[in-house]
């Protein structure tokens, strides 16, 4: 897997695990809704000082985008489609 690849996975992970839409994502880091999609993707390669804001919006630590999933780990599930109250 590929860094950017790498990067998708952990922040699709970290956003549905945390039950946060890409809308309140995309809010609560300053920037377009598209483009916490597109890295989702794999179609934007986000600079460092995004994937700060992406992090700090996450409440975690950068590093956790870098980290390698586990074999046993399956795809993150798809939220349901619709706008979603902030928790």
């Amino acid at each position: 897997m590929d860094t950017r690849a790498r990067i998708a996975w952990n922040l699709r992970q970290l956003r549905s695990s945390q039950h946060i839409t890409q809308e309140n994502l995309a809010v609560d880091a300053d920037v377009d809704r598209t483009v916490v999609s597109d890295i989702e993707r794999g179609r934007h390669n986000a600079s460092i000082d995004l994937l700060d804001r992406l992090a700090a919006a996450l409440s975690v630590d950068v590093s956790a985008f870098f980290k390698e999933p586990s074999a046993e780990e399956g795809r993150p599930a798809p939220m349901k489609p619709g706008r979603k109250p902030r928790q």
